[in-house]
């Protein structure tokens, strides 16, 4: 029983851990964020200079992974050339072992639980006094993550003790190195923290059950096993990030089986020339040497390694269009035709998104879609929120550069033509951004104990979804679309924005209701007709003629 209850606690410690170092990410990230992104782009304009910035700003914020995810990000937006990004990723390798040097020289030398109770205390209670005010709140999740990281640490080292009084470890120390290198590779696989691996590690090196070269082996593991994390993220990115992404996969099992190669050479460097006895200090030694080798092997060779890996991935791999991404422009029939269609996918997709945030089940409309297989392909309906926002805009910015580009080749009615679509896409975004502005209002009004605020929102939901199927009705019958039609559309949304404020106003006359409530219903009702009317004008520029679109703008006037 004692030995399952040892297993608790570690298995409490580790979550401990992991939970104090999301507090500790996020309150730097959000305190200092963009400093520190500024800070990167400044400093990276040299290799050396780069290295400097990924070692300083992983050593702040203590997440090698994090600081990699950032600069995989800049690397697809053009900020960073890829050697750049493999200097502040090599920096940021070394950079993660401060952590270590703290952990390794006060977790295991001192109380150092009489710190970090008093820092859960006050993190604590100036979370739940001060959360409204974004610094303090931060503030506050620094410190109940640096309180719970050493209470996670206390945690898996008492644990450590009680498993080497109940379990011989001792068979366990003859094994082969690249055994205990797997279960490094293993642990940092499942936890996804090479920190945790390391605090995992000093505690079973100080309490005896593994000796010093099975901790370097396991930290050696530790090195390749969070580049998992990083590979998952660039999965659907462009061939840029794919590229810094496989460079850094390369670059860590290059380090570990090199490191692994010369492992018993490094040890004796360690404890033979540094005279470093303490197993703990001599193993967060290994951690920043092996790091601070690979910047000094791998540096002269970042140009060179920069142009193998462009060797990898077309790029043409992050476009998201499903009709224009492999068309050029020199046949103008085809290519508006192909941008026609991609509109419409543009389109379909933003009434999805619209409706998925209403909480409407948009599957059966999905599967009654001509482009059913292209959102299966590119599995839409399983992102998230962002990442469908994301996917929106992103798809808007590839139809806006390829209009630029094709307007130059087209004249008389092509153009004409090509105006109204490109006209419909924004009106189209237009129509989701409006939507995703009241996201916290549609989940305020849903999720309403007031009556009066569901009922208003369970009609305009409701309103909406019937709105979208006369609109998608109309995409499906091209032929039957008219003037008449998309105005007597017009005139319900008109209709069902005055009508339902008004019944809003009187049934509040007989219910209590605060004044907060009233800014949420207004602010609620006009994005909605905003959304809605955007919605209907990209609907009319898809399908009307010139003329008729001409004069439907002069008869739309905005009422809010």
């Amino acid at each position: 029983m004692d030995i399952v209850n040892s297993i608790f606690k570690l298995a409490a410690g580790i979550g401990l851990f992991l939970f104090a170092m999301y507090f500790i990410e996020e309150a730097l990230k959000n305190l200092s964020g963009r400093n520190f992104k500024i800070f990167l782009q400044r400093i990276s304009k040299n290799k050396l200079g780069a290295v400097s910035g990924g070692a300083i700003v992983t050593g702040i914020l203590q997440s090698s992974s994090m600081v990699t995810l950032m600069v995989v990000a800049f690397v697809g937006a053009g900020v960073f050339t890829m050697k750049n990004a493999f200097a502040i990723i090599l920096g940021a390798n070394l950079g993660t072992t401060i952590d270590s040097w703290l952990v390794a020289t006060v977790g295991f030398k001192m109380n150092i639980e009489v710190i970090s109770y008093p820092a859960v205390f006050v993190g604590g209670l100036l979370l739940i006094l001060f959360n409204k005010r974004k610094s303090i709140k931060y503030l506050s999740y620094f410190l109940f993550g640096f309180g719970l990281l050493f209470i996670g640490l206390s945690f898996m080292k008492t644990a450590m003790e009680a498993q080497v009084s109940a379990i011989d470890f001792s068979k366990f120390i003859g094994l082969p190195s690249i055994i205990f290198l797997f279960i490094g590779f293993l642990i940092t696989l499942l936890v996804q923290s090479s920190s945790v691996t390391m605090a995992i590690t000093l505690s079973a090196l100080h309490t005896g059950v593994i000796d010093f070269n099975a901790a370097a082996a396991i930290i050696l593991g530790s090195e390749t096993g969070t580049t998992i994390k990083i590979l998952i993220s660039a999965m659907g990115g462009t061939a840029s990030k794919k590229r810094v992404v496989l460079g850094n996969l390369f670059f860590n099992i290059f380090l570990t089986i090199l490191a692994f190669v010369f492992l018993k050479p490094i040890l004796l460097l360690i404890t033979n020339v540094f005279n470093i006895n303490n197993p703990l200090i001599g193993l967060v030694t290994f951690a920043s040497l092996i790091n601070l080798f690979a910047i000094i092997i791998f540096l002269p060779f970042l140009d060179y390694f920069a142009k193998f890996l462009e060797k990898f991935y077309k790029d043409t791999d992050a476009s998201v269009s499903a009709f224009i991404c492999n068309v050029n422009t020199e046949e103008p029939e085809t290519a508006i035709d192909l941008f026609r269609q991609e509109t419409e996918y543009f389109i379909a997709n933003s009434m999805c998104f619209n409706l998925a945030l209403f909480g409407v089940d948009t599957k059966s409309l999905d599967e009654d879609s001509k482009f059913s297989t292209i959102n299966n392909k590119r599995k839409f309906f399983s992102k998230t929120t962002e990442e469908k926002y994301t996917f929106l805009k992103q798809l808007q910015g590839e139809l806006q550069a390829y209009y630029l580009e094709l307007r130059t080749k087209v004249e008389g009615d092509q153009e004409t033509k090509l105006n109204q679509l490109i006209s419909a896409v924004r009106s189209s975004m237009h129509s989701v951004k409006s939507i995703t502005d009241i996201e916290s209002n549609i989940s305020n009004l849903e999720r309403s104990s007031k009556n009066i605020k569901y009922q208003f929102f369970i009609h305009n939901k409701q309103a909406t979804e019937s709105l979208y199927h006369k609109l998608i009705g109309l995409l499906k019958k091209e032929k039957n679309a008219s003037f008449g039609k998309l105005h007597n559309i017009f005139d319900e949304i008109q209709n069902n924005y005055s009508a339902t404020l008004n019944n809003f106003y009187k049934d509040a006359k007989n219910n209590p209701i605060e004044d907060l409530d009233f800014t949420t219903i207004i602010n609620f009702n006009r994005e909605l007709f905003t959304s809605n009317k955007a919605m209907l004008m990209a609907v009319k520029d898809f399908l009307l003629e010139e003329k008729q679109a001409e004069e439907f703008n002069d008869v739309v006037i905005y009422k809010t």
